[in-house]
């Protein structure tokens, strides 16, 4: 593990505190990977993923006044276009 995190630099904790349905998306997606290839990732492998792809187009938060309007910033950045605003989204698949 120690040869693991040098690779990395620097390292610090940070505790987050996730819904349900959050822990099971990244759980979901280290499964995936690990049926499909035979390689498990981690929750942090999962995490780091994301902030680094991320990282790559340049991200900042200029502008951005709540958690909502960064995640219209992100799916932008994505490309994915909302067909519905991103609170009703939330809402029905909160609802399934």
């Amino acid at each position: 593990m120690k040869d693991q995190l040098s690779d990395q630099g620097n390292t610090g904790r940070v505790v987050a505190l996730l819904t349900r349905d959050e822990i099971d998306f990244i759980d979901k997606l280290s499964k995936d990977a690990l049926f499909s290839t035979g390689h498990k990732l981690s929750r942090t492998d999962v995490i780091r993923a994301f902030i680094d792809a991320v990282k790559i187009n340049d991200f900042n938060g200029n502008g951005v006044h709540s958690k909502l309007e960064l995640e219209k910033r992100l799916l932008s950045i994505m490309r994915i276009p909302l067909q519905e605003p991103l609170h009703k989204l939330k809402r029905k698949r909160r609802l399934r």
